[in-house]
């Protein structure tokens, strides 16, 4: 083997060894960031939890008195899934608490902070009627996604506008 093919080979290694090892920093990388930002966001949603709680129930085996039990059907225990129903609020200052304040707190997905006059402005010019639309029926804008009732379809409209009514007192 020639002195060129040697060279050639020792870079090559160098390379492949540098791509494998940017590789894996990135991986890491995005490992540290995904937990220290998505992680405890996903423990304290309540629909993530309720989801949750549906996949990984302990099922239960029924048996029937009185009956040959030897083919036992597993069915899902449904004492565990009746409490995860999620509370509907009282008031548009309890809705935005526990529904609007995740993405409005903090400027998530695009959404105009809570008390930032600048980013409300344009949205407060088209009037408060616009306003009530699309946080009931959900409006897909340049900078955002705004889900049909805060994705709490649970709660009647008058609930979302009142809602509405508290942000913009704020």
């Amino acid at each position: 083997m020639s002195k060129q093919d040697t060279h050639f080979f020792n870079i090559f290694s160098v390379v492949l060894g540098l791509l494998v090892l940017a590789a894996i920093l990135i991986f890491a990388l995005s490992r540290h960031l995904g937990h220290a930002l998505q992680f405890t966001a996903l423990q304290t949603d309540p629909m993530v939890a309720r989801v949750m709680e549906s996949r990984t129930g302990i099922p239960a085996r029924i048996a029937v008195a009185g009956q040959d039990n030897t083919a036992l059907v597993i069915q899902p225990v449904v004492a565990a899934s009746a409490g995860t129903a999620l509370a509907v609020p009282e008031n548009g200052d309890a809705l935005y608490e526990v529904a609007c304040k995740a993405c409005h707190g903090e400027g998530l997905a695009g959404a105009p902070k809570t008390g930032d006059k600048a980013a409300w402005a344009p949205r407060i010019a088209k009037g408060k009627e616009m306003l009530y639309e699309h946080a009931v029926k959900g409006f897909t804008g340049t900078t955002g996604v705004m889900p049909a009732k805060g994705g709490r379809t649970d709660v009647p409209d008058e609930l979302v506008k009142a809602a509405v009514d508290h942000i913009l007192a704020l």
